[in-house]
């Protein structure tokens, strides 16, 4: 979320407590095991298979991201100083 955040140009992020979640769970007709679990995946067997990345990195995939967010959007997300 921080990698997220810095590419949005948001300086601070809001918590997220468990019972939010699930309120917006109930909402999105999803379960809360999709957002409450994270799971960290590394993906062999596409580069073994020869598959690159565009954006081979957290990071580079949140900024190339937010960048395709149309400027309509974007203007209503950014924080206002």
């Amino acid at each position: 979320m921080a990698a997220l955040r810095r590419a949005a140009g948001m300086p601070v992020g809001l918590p997220a407590p468990r019972w939010r979640l699930e309120v917006g769970a109930v909402f999105m007709r999803t379960e809360t095991e999709l957002v409450l679990k994270s799971r960290r995946v590394i993906p062999g067997r596409l580069t073994a298979a020869g598959f690159t990345f565009e954006h081979p990195t957290w990071p580079e995939a949140a900024r190339d991201l937010c960048a395709r967010v149309p400027p309509a959007i974007r203007d209503r997300l950014r924080p206002r100083r």
